[in-house]
């Protein structure tokens, strides 16, 4: 018999199972924040230690776009060539993350976090021991940086959903991700401070290694490993299995999820292309003009990599904060808000393109385009600067076909968040006690 004290089961193992999907749509259901129990201060502390990580996996991704012109003239290479540093790191991840997905999904999720987290202060430090012939090393290296990378940045959102609920759940989310911009423009500050002050680009790959040891003890002691589902569930998690495939199924045929998934591969070509060629970009432009001898010796100006690691720091605030203030006050309103806000960034920012204009090596034929344009002409320093400018023009027409996949995701996102909502709700109704057929048969038992 239940007693009254006895509080409501959840079953969130009948038809909303543990698996990649749950800690996506779980923040759709009812707000639980009033009757959930407030999180322990060990909570937060874990959530420092998972910004302080992150901060760390952006510093050092974007280290070497701070020194990539010193590795450039270090190793004597073209920008296809050095376009390679960064390809092989975004394949890597790119191929990785589902995997690391797949077993954070049906494993422990901090001991995954912290050999991932392993392999990447090795990788990574090691790259700063790469000598001039040995390149190809140094393309390894950042391959392997990448497999490191995606285990953590594939996990880590999970843990934090599983530490909190509701709105401040999505507060959480949101500091978490507002470190990738800081950490970004960090690495083109630390990386070229570090080579300016040292005289060799090796020290910039030596910074975040050390940072990472601190980062690796702490998560080692500090971070948990909740339950799935956690915090829906009082602690309890989540008890049913579904598979890799039932996953992949029912995400491909959530509409609003293709074409935002679609929008967000755009976006990431375009930040991939600016963060990693800008600071080049601009040292080029500074000696067209005349305003900047080119490189000499061992090491380049590093001006350019300071100014643009600030930007993006300040930009990358402003703009995950205006984008989270814009969507908390107009989704209630307008349930089309948030890939509206998408679509608009991204259109937005095309006239900005077509300014600066220049070309990333996160895409391999795009990054071709600079070093066949390069070589219609004689080498000079003006025509090193024009190619990679003239090589630009995809990344504009990019931002258009993001924009429009934002656009046409408002056409479904309205009924594809209800029919979450109703999948949610379902499963988070209390049950109390024993069904009467149950009881029954319990009955008939004891009396047999």
């Amino acid at each position: 018999m239940e007693t009254p004290q006895d509080p409501p089961v959840c079953s969130l193992g009948s038809r909303l199972r543990y698996g990649s999907l749950v800690n996506s749509v779980s923040s759709l259901g009812p707000d639980t924040t009033q009757t959930a129990a407030k999180p322990p201060r060990s909570s937060y502390v874990a959530i420092a230690v998972l910004c302080y990580i992150n901060l760390l996996n952006y510093m050092e991704r974007y280290t070497i776009a701070g020194v990539l012109s010193d590795i450039q003239m270090f190793f004597n290479i073209s920008d296809s060539t050095a376009g390679l540093l960064q390809t092989v790191f975004i394949c890597s991840f790119l191929l990785l993350a589902p995997l690391f997905g797949y077993l954070g999904d049906r494993y422990n999720r901090k001991y995954i976090m912290v050999g991932g987290l392993s392999v990447w202060l090795l990788t990574a430090a090691g790259s700063s021991f790469v000598s001039k012939s040995y390149f190809w090393l140094l393309v390894l290296l950042r391959a392997l940086v990448g497999v490191g990378e995606a285990s953590y940045s594939t996990i880590a959102p999970t843990i934090i959903g599983d530490l909190f609920t509701g709105g401040r759940r999505s507060i959480m989310i949101c500091i978490f991700y507002i470190f990738i911009p800081v950490g970004s423009g960090l690495g083109y500050i630390t990386g070229a401070g570090s080579a300016s002050l040292t005289g060799d680009w090796h020290w910039a790959l030596r910074i975040t290694p050390l940072m990472g040891a601190v980062g690796l003890v702490l998560m080692v002691f500090l971070c948990p490993n909740p339950p799935r589902g956690a915090a829906e569930t009082q602690g309890d998690g989540m008890t049913g299995h579904s598979s890799y495939l039932e996953d992949v199924k029912y995400l491909l045929k959530t509409k609003s999820y293709v074409w935002s998934s679609l929008g967000v591969t755009a976006l990431a070509f375009l930040t991939g292309a600016l963060a990693f060629w800008l600071p080049t970009f601009l040292s080029r432009a500074h000696v067209t003009q005349g305003l900047r001898a080119s490189c000499s010796g061992d090491t380049c100006d590093s001006t350019d990599s300071f100014v643009f690691g600030a930007v993006t720091i300040v930009t990358g605030i402003l703009g995950g904060a205006l984008g989270t203030t814009l969507s908390r006050h107009l989704v209630g309103k307008f349930p089309q808000a948030d890939p509206l806000i998408c679509a608009a960034g991204m259109l937005g920012s095309v006239p900005c393109l077509f300014i600066i204009i220049f070309v990333a090596s996160s895409s391999i034929p795009a990054t071709y385009i600079s070093d066949a344009i390069r070589s219609s002409k004689p080498e000079t320093h003006h025509w090193s600067f024009h190619s990679l400018k003239y090589s630009l023009i995809l990344c504009p027409f990019v931002g258009i076909l993001g924009g429009m996949f934002f656009l046409i995701t408002t056409l479904y996102i309205t009924e594809d968040r209800k029919e979450v909502q109703r999948l949610v709700e379902a499963d988070l109704q209390p049950q109390k006690g024993p069904t009467p057929d149950s009881s029954m048969e319990m009955s008939n038992k004891i009396t047999d």
